[in-house]
């Protein structure tokens, strides 16, 4: 069941037009989540606009992997899971991480345990972290930086993880295949 509007770039307000465009030419496909988001052509751009910033962060491949699947598995994302599943494999990630990750288990590199815990202690305790919390996370070889820029990812995550949940976003028939439930 859909509860918001999915726009195609037709029916999507004069603000988000040329958003949608954008979409449709980096995917090939005008993402449901991007079609929801166009209804409000401010959360769209902030939207695509937290995603580029947080594709040019610290972080490769794999961490960035960590830290989106990390929260869409915290927050039961029935579309983010999915989506960054077929995205990682773009991205060239192990399938064993993407797996854990799914699934919920410890990442086999204990560097990436240490962003997936720090990402899991960050989003359970709204940013309430300890020092403790800090120092294990530094001594995993990372830095007040990635700190950080594990709070933009959240933010990126939060807008799309959230207008999900409302809008029961359908999933996009790339990632059906990768389907997932919490």
């Amino acid at each position: 069941m859909t509860t918001l509007k999915v726009h195609d770039i037709e029916s999507a307000p004069e603000g988000s037009k040329a958003l949608l465009e954008n979409s449709q030419k980096s995917f090939g496909m005008i993402p449901g989540l991007h079609g929801v988001l166009a209804s409000s052509p401010k959360i769209l751009e902030a939207y695509q606009t937290l995603h580029q910033l947080f594709t040019k962060t610290s972080f490769n491949n794999d961490e960035l992997t960590v830290v989106w699947q990390t929260i869409n598995v915290e927050h039961a994302c029935h579309y983010c899971v999915p989506a960054h599943t077929g995205i990682a494999k773009m991205m060239k990630v192990d399938d064993a991480i993407t797996e854990a990750l799914r699934n919920e288990t410890p990442l086999a590199d204990a560097k990436l345990e240490a962003l997936r815990t720090m990402t899991l202690t960050i989003v359970r305790n709204r940013g309430n972290v300890t020092q403790e919390d800090l120092d294990t996370f530094y001594a995993a070889g990372y830095g007040e930086q990635q700190v950080l820029e594990i709070i933009l990812g959240l933010s990126q995550k939060v807008i799309s993880n959230y207008t999900n949940h409302i809008a029961h976003t359908p999933v996009d028939a790339a990632f059906e295949k990768f389907a997932w439930s919490k």
